[in-house]
């Protein structure tokens, strides 16, 4: 047995979540003993946070709405070697986290990926979520220059370093994306572990929307590529514009070399401040990539100056016997509360 323990904290975001809660919090205490649960109300209009009190967890309030305000919150204020983030609807199976850990400490990585795997059967993507995540991920891919098989997910396990590390700007549901997108930037050690994926129990309701929370994800995308990527963002227009500037130029010049006269002025000129905002933008995309370098690097710094996670580092287990029937004891408290609720 290792002589070091460490210190492992589950941020469980919840908003509206009362029917959910317990049961969650429940399965992280029994899948990983000694695993310290914290529970964000956010702005939650129903009994959420007593239950998730009753549960066991430590509940704190962020009022400000939205997802990445929590984490934002939770990753300032938590000290922890480990860090779990796992949402409070009962989607991810709680069971899978040992794993996860495990991972995280024997890489050592500084971030896993809970990958989810959905049964076909009973499907539990709303219509077009499977699809817009195929193809956030494969755009974040080439944006960036490295593959992710789920970028969207909200099961995630982190580092201490990571966690101290992230900047934390997004408000909402595009929190996952700017995640991803920080491991790609610095190439932090990262991997994936495949975990299961189900329905919401009946009664709970999703907080997504499919389209509008789909266009900030475009939004944060883009804004993350002016500034992570400047050079692509800012250089791809300089490109447009320059082409535009041509396509409007060329025959004014030729017409001009052919009869030594411009009748067309308008177009002259358009052709002119095309291309000289082309030059502007191509040396506004030079500085910007410049002073990119410098914050990554000391970004880097900073990273570099946490301590990574010890591959010695153990946690608290218990006999896989007595792990399975803390594990179903905690479910099936959690579904007698469930079916007492709903007879009241």
């Amino acid at each position: 047995m290792y002589e070091e323990r460490a210190r492992i904290a589950a941020i469980v975001p919840c908003h509206n979540e009362e029917i959910t809660v317990a049961k969650v919090v429940g399965d992280l205490k029994a899948a990983v003993p000694g695993i310290t649960v914290y529970v964000y109300d956010n702005c939650s209009s129903d009994r959420t946070s007593q239950r998730a009190a009753e549960a066991g967890a430590i509940v704190r309030k962020e009022n400000v709405p939205g997802k990445g305000n929590v984490v934002r919150r939770a990753f300032a204020d938590i000290d922890a070697d480990i860090y779990v983030m796992i949402d409070g609807d009962d989607t991810y199976e709680a069971a899978h986290l040992p794993e996860m850990i495990d991972t995280l400490i024997s890489g050592p990585y500084d971030h896993v990926l809970g990958v989810r795997q959905d049964n076909q059967e009973t499907t539990s993507y709303r219509p077009g979520h499977e699809a817009g995540n195929r193809m956030f991920n494969r755009l974040t891919g080439a944006l960036f220059g490295s593959e992710v098989s789920d970028m969207l997910s909200g099961y995630r396990v982190f580092s201490r370093r990571f966690v101290k590390s992230f900047p934390a700007i997004s408000r909402r549901f595009e929190i996952e994306t700017e995640l991803t997108v920080h491991t790609m930037s610095l190439r932090l050690p990262t991997t994936e572990v495949a975990v299961d994926f189900r329905d919401r129990p009946d009664g709970s309701e999703s907080k997504l929307s499919t389209f509008k929370d789909g266009f900030r994800i475009l939004g944060l995308i883009s804004a993350l590529v002016r500034h992570e990527r400047p050079r692509l963002f800012y250089g791809s227009l300089t490109l447009l514009l320059a082409a535009l500037s041509l396509v409007f130029g060329i025959p004014v010049v030729w017409e001009f070399w052919q009869t030594g006269l411009v009748p067309r002025f308008p177009t002259a000129i358009l052709a002119a401040a095309l291309m000289g905002l082309a030059f502007l933008l191509g040396s506004v995309g030079l500085t910007l990539d410049g002073l990119r370098r410098a914050r990554r690097e000391t970004s880097r710094l900073v990273y570099l100056g946490l301590p990574a996670v010890q591959a010695g580092t153990a946690i608290q287990r218990q006999a896989p016997e007595q792990t399975a029937d803390r594990l179903y004891a905690g479910r099936r408290r959690a579904d007698e509360q469930v079916q007492a609720r709903l007879a009241s």
